[in-house]
């Protein structure tokens, strides 16, 4: 009789050998959005500071590579580690955290160039012109440089929604804000709430230039 020899079924104590097609497959760190977004604010704070990676890694008390891996997106920090980064940064922490993509816009004006305005409300004499402008964000910035001709008559009921500073440029006036009156000359600042009545009482000696900036929220 011969005897068959059955296939054991439990596996051989012989090597076996990896299928050729079988390659190790290195995976790349995923980047999250949010990472990615604190890691480039981190480097922006970095380089607007003229700070090295290095530098910053040495002062926030981590290593040179975990910084590099931040700045990336390739991890995410704790909290006590971006807040030793923004301590070395000299920022507050909230700063990482503003989505800067979205609302970077510069304006930039040469001397001489502003655009010059004829505003429903000007009083006479009183000459501006736009040196800046602003399309991103909630705050609505309107930066006038304020020229007062020789023919300009003093005027103290200005009066409109917003903050409003000036910085007075040349000339000396005597200026009023409700029931203050201050003796302004160039260098000096003033900041207000403008829904009081303001305006320069009586000039005092010419010509008189101003920055006058008004801040209001948009709607």
């Amino acid at each position: 009789m011969v005897k068959l020899k059955l296939a054991s079924p439990f596996p051989t104590a012989g090597k076996t050998r990896t299928p050729r097609l079988v390659r190790k497959v290195e995976l790349k760190p995923q980047r999250s959005t949010t990472s990615a977004r604190v890691g480039a604010q981190i480097q922006s704070q970095r380089i607007a500071i003229d700070m090295s990676a290095g530098a910053l890694a040495t002062a926030a008390g981590i290593s040179r590579s975990m910084m590099s891996r931040i700045e990336r997106g390739l991890v995410s920090p704790s909290i006590e580690v971006l807040d030793s980064i923004a301590t070395a940064l000299d920022v507050p922490m909230s700063r990482f955290f503003v989505d800067q993509v979205r609302r970077l816009d510069i304006s930039f004006v040469p001397a001489g160039k502003g655009l010059k305005v004829e505003r429903e409300d000007a009083v006479k004499g009183y000459h501006y012109e736009l040196v800046g402008h602003l399309l991103s964000g909630n705050l609505f910035v309107e930066p006038y440089l304020v020229t007062l001709a020789s023919d300009a008559k003093p005027y103290a009921a200005f009066q409109h929604p917003g903050t409003k500073l000036i910085y007075m440029l040349s000339g000396r006036m005597k200026y009023r804000y409700g029931n203050q009156t201050l003796d302004v000359r160039p260098g000096d600042t003033l900041l207000f709430d403008a829904l009081a009545l303001h305006g320069a009482e009586a000039f005092r000696e010419g010509p008189i230039s101003y920055l006058s900036v008004i801040f209001t929220l948009r709607e």
